[in-house]
């Protein structure tokens, strides 16, 4: 990996390389070109979130406290999951880019506000449990995607829904900033359902709402769903299910700033080596189909459509 780093770094110098060292400028000799077309010892210069981090020694990493098992809190108030993992590989690549080791700052983010953390600056990457799609491209750059999840439903068991028609005139519970709530005010409006749909600020929140019978269901992607149920399995087993039809079609990615060509190279390059050596795979398998700290287990196995994903994440590298 410190080989595809390296190549990373070529790359980034060939980006915005400030021109010759002042030796070469004095010397009347013409400099020997590399093969990657750069001459000997051009000084890059960094710019962007490669700049920001290499003079700050510091990275924020947004992640979200309940977005199991993606991005959420230990029992010791830790930051851990599957993108946290991920976006922990991205520093250690970001980092020998920029020749300084990398001091994470954890920043926490919702649904809600987690967009503007990076547009504004207060993160540099969001490591949660975002959907990449067009409208948020406008705004924000993602990586490769990381899995694939799709908007269902959540209810208690015994309840009588069983799918979205089933949600007519019900109350039904989604965290703000979402890609689900247009899911369910699309639905709502085609189908006339007259849903009571409660805004709530993050995925936890949600599941209280169901818990405690103020909301009738929770909506929110399938597998955070799964998560949550997971987590609460030793208080709650088997009171809680996930029912009907996919409703959305939810990919994930690692947000950072849009219009930085630097970082989006190293992002790049990065999940390419992670999809190539097998660590994605690992990752996964760690995350959804063992036990996690807490002892549940989602047992969730990899889709053929995220397999064919990280197929081509690897084998756009092999040129």
């Amino acid at each position: 990996m410190r080989m595809r780093r390296f190549r990373s770094m070529l790359v980034i110098a060939g980006l915005l390389v400030a021109g010759a060292s002042a030796r070469a400028q004095e010397d009347a000799q013409p400099s020997r070109a590399t093969p990657d077309g750069l001459a000997p010892n051009a000084p890059a210069v960094l710019a962007g979130t490669l700049s920001k981090v290499r003079s700050s020694g510091t990275i924020a990493l947004g992640y979200r406290e309940a977005s199991i098992p993606f991005s959420y809190l230990n029992a010791r108030n830790e930051p851990i999951g599957y993108s946290i993992e991920l976006c922990k590989a991205l520093v250690s690549a970001i980092g020998d880019a920029v020749d300084r080791t990398l001091a994470i700052k954890w920043v926490p983010v919702t649904p809600d506000n987690r967009i503007d953390a990076v547009v504004s600056g207060r993160v540099d990457l969001e490591c949660g449990s975002t959907t990449s799609n067009l409208e948020r491209q406008k705004r924000v750059a993602f990586s490769p995607i990381i899995f694939v999840a799709g908007t269902k439903v959540m209810v208690k068991n015994g309840s009588p829904i069983g799918s979205f028609r089933d949600l007519a005139g019900r109350k039904v519970a989604f965290s703000a900033g979402t890609t689900n709530e247009k899911a369910l005010r699309d639905l709502d409006q085609k189908f006339g359902l007259g849903m009571r749909l409660q805004v709530v600020p993050d995925h936890a929140q949600g599941f209280a709402q169901v818990a405690s019978g103020r909301a009738d269901a929770f909506a929110t992607d399938d597998v955070l769903l799964y998560g949550l149920i997971a987590e609460h399995a030793g208080a709650a087993a088997g009171e809680y299910r996930v029912v009907g039809d996919y409703l959305s079609y939810e990919p994930y990615g690692i947000m950072f700033r849009k219009d930085d060509p630097q970082l989006a190279q190293v992002v790049k390059d990065t999940f390419q080596e992670l999809a190539a050596d097998g660590e994605i795979d690992r990752q996964y398998k760690r995350w959804f189909l063992r036990r996690l700290p807490s002892g549940a287990s989602l047992n969730i196995p990899m889709s053929a459509q995220l397999e064919t994903i990280i197929q081509a994440i690897a084998g756009t590298d092999a040129q």
